[in-house]
């Protein structure tokens, strides 16, 4: 993605600390970060840490003569790609939502026409008083996104909702508002990802190695593109995409009922789960204890989804499947290509260095009935992005296998 002008606002809040590293996040990505302080904000946090981290100087006063001759809220506003305030506190969001315009940020925030994003974090009375809430409504209909306060423990001392989201989280929200091509917009896309759990017992399960990445990461992908993304997944360590309809799942059985249920719906699904192809015929009530010899476990086949979701494909709907294999690698996913009546399969082997469980990038082949691309060796977030351009706009370099 071409790197960004983001503006920041920071308020008198808290959670401002939380900002240094949102601002240094935005940073490391290459955007070009410009750092707003409400007066009340400097009292947590010196504009000189958000100088150091930005790179640029911190804006803290409308009626300063240090800074270039131009009216610079509106200069800056014309500039900004994407605005975010976080933390958001109630006198903002009260200023924001009634068009006041009585600081920089505030004069900076009503001038800019870029997309907005605003982080609220206060006392969880606060946040719910019916005040800050039609405040938080009109800014939504005014066209600006409001980003779910965190709950839990307060530095107030209360618990409840009112935390600040953590500056990953915020990060990923504002990828979706700066990503230039909304290719799938108005399409829904539902994936699945992470592996599923089997039980034996109340304590055991079969289950495998994925941490969910790669579906996380088209997950991610699909919503800057602009869909509406369901993600169906087994347990990870992953947080929730922002802005994706999560359906948490366990087993195989589980995910089959998800998937196949919302199915119908669907634009294109892409299935990087990485399913359980067996399940014990019986899972015992309680712990199974350990005796002398061996342990035999009856298996039967769980639903082949991909293959149930090629049988009951409808015209115009794109199904993805991924094929992760150790040796005969095109032979194999080409097979699965017919067998499951998949339009496309994203290939990979366990062989290749850089591509197996547990690491951030993948080295994918992309095979359809006549055609294929090797997308190389890639971050699993670059990986996603070719995927859906290949699969879903029609991108194509390659055009034979």
């Amino acid at each position: 993605m071409e790197k960004k002008c983001v503006i920041v606002g920071v308020t008198g809040g808290i959670a401002a600390y939380k900002a240094c590293a949102l601002v240094s996040m935005l940073k490391k990505a290459g955007h070009d970060v410009h750092v707003l302080m409400t007066k009340s904000a400097q009292e947590f946090v010196t504009p000189l840490t958000f100088q150091t981290l930005s790179a640029n100087r911190v804006i803290t006063d409308m009626f300063s003569v240090d800074y270039e001759p131009d009216v610079h809220h509106v200069s800056l506003a014309k500039k900004a790609d994407a605005f975010v305030v976080a933390p958001a506190t109630a006198d903002f969001i009260a200023k924001a939502a009634n068009g006041i315009a009585d600081d920089m940020l505030t004069t900076t925030f009503l001038a800019a026409y870029c997309p907005k994003l605003v982080v609220p974090a206060m006392n969880t009375h606060m946040l719910a008083n019916p005040a800050t809430q039609d405040n938080l409504r009109r800014l939504k209909k005014y066209g600006i996104h409001i980003m779910e306060s965190d709950a839990g423990y307060l530095a107030c001392g209360d618990v409840g909702k009112g935390r600040m989201p953590e500056p990953a989280e915020i990060a990923d929200a504002l990828s979706a508002l700066l990503y230039p091509d909304k290719f799938l917009a108005g399409k829904q896309v539902l994936i699945t990802a992470g592996g599923t759990q089997e039980a034996i017992d109340p304590v055991r399960c079969i289950t495998n190695h994925s941490t969910g990445r790669m579906g996380y990461a088209l997950a991610r992908a699909a919503r800057n593109a602009g869909a509406a993304v369901t993600l169906v997944s087994g347990k990870t360590d992953l947080p929730a995409p922002y802005g994706v309809h999560m359906v948490p799942v366990v087993s195989a059985k589980d995910m089959a009922d998800a998937v196949l249920s919302a199915s119908d719906g669907m634009d294109a699904i892409i299935m990087a789960a990485a399913v359980a192809d067996y399940t014990p015929v019986k899972t015992a009530d309680e712990k199974i204890k350990k005796e002398e010899g061996g342990l035999q476990i009856d298996l039967c086949r769980t639903t082949d989804i991909l293959k149930e979701l090629g049988r009951r494909k409808h015209e115009g709907q794109v199904l993805i499947g991924f094929a992760m294999e150790t040796e005969n690698l095109y032979a194999n996913a080409q097979k699965k290509l017919v067998e499951k009546n998949a339009d496309f399969i994203a290939a990979n082997s366990l062989r290749d260095k850089g591509a197996g469980f547990g690491v951030d990038t993948n080295k994918v082949t992309i095979l359809s009935k006549d055609h294929q691309e090797q997308l190389g060796l890639l971050s699993k977030d670059d990986t996603a992005e070719e995927i859906l351009k290949y699969c879903l706009k029609g991108e194509r370099h390659v055009t034979g296998c």
